[in-house]
């Protein structure tokens, strides 16, 4: 069975990231894949990396169960919006506390990194107000790159694949329904990958 978690990066309860993470964790659900939710605007934690890596701040229980989760999981979904080139400062403040050595990676002697999430792979949604063509050109999927390459693989997981949502602020209930019928694609094919069709189930 596929463990799937679902990270939400968006603080609001009611935003459009919200209605993605349900969806893709209803369809994985009914493919037969174990799926757990982090919704980061609301758990309880201070986002400062307050002591940099110089002393380690005490991880509150809500970071320690979120620890778990990505533990568990053999595949992570993070949605999140597009916001000044990068990700909400919750989803950073989480990635600052949660991503540290001895947990998503270790360093050598010769300050050298090894990841520790190998096995995993990941999914990254991206939503925005402009369009891909443009946070390509113009933005250099900025995003795209600090997540995916600057922390998932090099703490381990790998492939990670990318999903670029826009513009949404001119989108009307059409076009987000065909958005949300393009991460159902997305959900049933991760819940179930063509190399283990036996692990799968409507």
């Amino acid at each position: 069975m596929r463990k799937i978690l679902i990270i939400n990066g968006h603080p609001d309860p009611e935003s459009f990231n919200r209605a993605i993470a349900r969806t893709y964790m209803e369809v994985a659900s009914r493919r037969g894949a174990a799926t757990e939710y982090l919704a980061l605007g609301d758990l309880d934690f201070d986002p400062n990396l307050r002591y940099g890596y110089r002393k380690r701040s005490l991880l509150e229980p809500d970071l320690l169960q979120a620890i778990e989760k990505i533990k568990w999981s053999d595949h992570m979904v993070w949605i999140h919006p597009l916001w000044w080139w990068s990700y909400p400062a919750v989803m950073k403040g989480f990635i600052d506390r949660v991503f540290l050595p001895g947990i998503t990676y270790t360093v050598n002697e010769r300050n050298e990194l090894s990841g520790m999430l190998q096995g995993r792979s990941g999914r990254i949604i991206c939503t925005s107000d402009m369009t891909e063509a443009s946070y390509a050109s113009d933005y250099d999927n900025t995003s795209f790159t600090q997540l995916q390459k600057g922390t998932l693989e090099t703490c381990g997981v790998a492939p990670v694949k990318t999903t670029f949502i826009g513009p949404v602020i001119e989108s009307d209930e059409g076009q987000r329904s065909a958005w949300l019928t393009e991460v159902a694609a997305i959900a049933a094919e991760e819940a179930c990958p063509s190399t283990a069709p036996a692990m799968c189930h409507e």
